[in-house]
């Protein structure tokens, strides 16, 4: 694609983690992980707009900085200079991603950046050279890159991508408390060994196309120190029980929680409860999203 479009927009999905195991610290004080990584059907919309130069961040968002430390001007600033283009652009950002919710919204909308901008530019990057210019951003970008279902190893730029997980319906709630990662690992480290997650037997279980089999291995070893932290999770993971979840699990270092559901209508039932109890604002019923384009 050679043609060079003025204006482009993209959406920037977030993730959930079926499955999150740390295999150990390393020496950097990045943490080897072994996660199962999911794309859900909540999603920001992101406009890039050719400018004469700079690069300028618009968003509906109230509680998001812009400046020079957002993952989104830090991936344009890279793909501008990578791709050796002279003239800046303006993004706008619309924001519907839950913000500091171990859902990657940050790393999906910094993904969306380095995909818009080779795209607008017609730079013609392949997505394995955006991939590791990503992770240069962050450890989730370059699964935010890929998408869909994947096995993610190393600091979680190792990816793997596996068949599409059965179908389900998601309940996905973020009760309104803002989790520090660095917190959660810091402490992990100074606890004692962790449970870990059956990362191989979920593997089997998502090319079997086995629902049950996903739901009986949902395993998080940051849930312990979240949860300590912040007993809210626990009662959430338990209404969603309560209300018909096949499981229910903490996704990435919190404090958002997911349910699998059969039915959109056990999952609303539930909705309604959480938010009637006031134990979560941010609530979404959806699914696993397959195609990210």
């Amino acid at each position: 694609m050679n043609h060079h479009t003025d204006t482009l927009t993209r959406k920037a999905y977030a993730k959930i983690n079926l499955g999150l195991d740390v295999v150990r610290r390393l020496e950097n004080g990045y943490h080897e992980v072994r996660m199962i990584m999911q794309t859900v059907g909540i999603y920001d919309v992101l406009t890039f707009t050719a400018a004469q130069s700079g690069i300028r961040i618009t968003t509906d968002s109230g509680e998001l900085p812009v400046g020079e430390d957002n993952l989104i001007y830090r991936a344009a600033r890279l793909l501008l200079e990578e791709g050796n283009v002279s003239v800046g652009v303006d993004i706008h950002l619309e924001k519907h991603i839950p913000i500091a919710a171990g859902m990657a919204g940050g790393s999906s909308d910094a993904a969306a950046t380095l995909l818009g901008l080779n795209e607008l530019f017609a730079l013609g990057m392949p997505e394995e050279r955006l991939r590791q210019l990503g992770v240069r951003i962050g450890a989730d970008v370059p699964y935010c890159i890929m998408g869909g279902t994947a096995l993610a190893e190393g600091i979680g730029e190792l990816l793997t991508p596996l068949r599409p997980a059965p179908q389900c319906v998601l309940l996905i709630a973020k009760p309104d408390i803002q989790v520090s990662t660095k917190y959660v690992y810091e402490h992990l480290d100074a606890g004692n060994a962790w449970q870990h997650p059956d990362i191989d037997g979920m593997r089997c279980a998502i090319e079997n196309g086995d629902l049950s089999g996903v739901v009986a291995r949902l395993g998080n070893v940051l849930e312990t120190v979240t949860i300590e932290a912040y007993p809210v999770i626990d009662r959430i993971k338990r209404e969603m029980v309560s209300g018909g979840a096949r499981g229910s699990l903490m996704s990435g270092s919190g404090p958002t929680v997911f349910g699998i559901y059969d039915s959109r209508e056990q999952a609303r039932a539930v909705r309604d409860n959480l938010e009637r109890q006031g134990l979560a604002r941010e609530l979404f019923v959806t699914e696993m999203q397959h195609a990210v384009s």
